[in-house]
């Protein structure tokens, strides 16, 4: 912040307000540094708190739920990426406030008693404090966005516990697991034991929270994955799809989302198991049919040796036959 305060140009010299501004300038310059590092030391503090637990928890464990995890380095990287092109964006500004600055001390060390050096002075003054307020104004815009994203984390989060405290209190397969705003389908056919786990699972998910629409009609759940697919997945994905859901709330927005990730989740396990059954098919095909030309191979070698003991015999036969004729002669 600039306090420059010139009542009446007439009651200052020139070289008095040049003292005045510089001293103005070096206190908003002190006081704005202090606060910017203060501010950066916790965020620093803060984050490597969070990458030392995200290392604890999630990647040194990544071999058991690949699907999940796979997801969440695809989300690392993206945040990687922004928080990349922000820092750029900040030292840039951060360049720009720093030029401004650094010209108007150059200025004040040559003053000069003029009413136009007074008025250059004010300009330059102008400039950096806008450019100050300008970078003040977006950082707090994305502060403000970065606690509705907060908000939003937190809700999920809460709503997974809940889901939790379900799964650990639950005696039967049956029991509902997300409550959702539409009302789930009833299925009567029992799954068979020989169908592979992962499919199992997906079906007795599509069972218990309302199929492949999660509960919701088609046109609700269309409108929702046009903006889904547009946002890919993003927390800026509910404020937009609110404007397509008319009589849906936010919560409602949320608790699809969490569920159309569990969604996406089973159903890519439920493919890869389809394909690593299918694979496994396929080798036993294979084998049983090299098996098979084996046995037909070893069969024609039984019958071909067989055949030559036979023929064999039969000449033995035939020699003692003629041999006997002879000797009757």
């Amino acid at each position: 912040m600039f306090c420059l305060v010139l009542q009446n140009d007439s009651f200052f010299s020139a070289a008095g307000a040049a003292r005045e501004i510089q001293n103005c300038k070096m206190k908003a310059e002190q006081a704005m540094k202090t606060e910017f590092v203060r501010i950066a030391e916790n965020l620093r503090a803060q984050l490597a708190n969070i990458q030392k637990d995200k290392n604890g928890y999630l990647y040194n464990r990544k071999s058991d739920s690949r699907a999940e995890y796979s997801i969440l380095e695809e989300l690392e990287h993206k945040m990687s990426v922004n928080r990349k092109a922000e820092k750029t964006k900040i030292l840039q500004q951060l360049a720009k406030i720093h030029n401004n600055v650094k010209r108007l001390q150059q200025q004040l060390e040559d003053v000069k008693p003029t009413s136009e050096f007074v008025d250059k002075l004010k300009e330059m003054l102008e400039e950096t404090e806008n450019a100050v307020n300008t970078f003040k104004d977006e950082q707090r815009q994305i502060y403000e966005q970065l606690l509705k994203d907060e908000k939003t984390a937190v809700n999920e989060l809460s709503i997974f516990e809940k889901k939790v405290e379900l799964w650990a209190t639950s005696s039967s397969t049956t029991e509902k697991v997300l409550k959702l705003p539409s009302a789930r389908i009833s299925v009567n056919k029992t799954l068979g034991n020989h169908l592979p786990e992962e499919v199992i699972e997906f079906e007795r998910f599509l069972q218990q929270t309302g199929g492949r629409q999660g509960g919701w009609d088609d046109g609700d759940h269309q409108n929702f994955l046009k903006v889904w697919t547009k946002h890919r997945g993003r927390l800026s994905y509910v404020d937009e799809a609110l404007e397509y859901l008319h009589g849906r709330t936010k919560e409602d927005v949320e608790q699809h989302g969490i569920w159309y990730r569990e969604f996406l989740i089973l159903q890519d396990r439920k493919k890869e198991s389809i394909k690593k059954w299918k694979e496994k098919q396929q080798r036993e095909k294979e084998e049983n049919l090299k098996k098979k030309e084996k046995s037909e191979i070893v069969q024609r070698l039984q019958y071909e040796d067989q055949m030559k003991k036979q023929k064999k015999e039969d000449n033995n036969n035939r020699q003692q036959f003629q041999h006997g004729k002879n000797r009757k002669q």
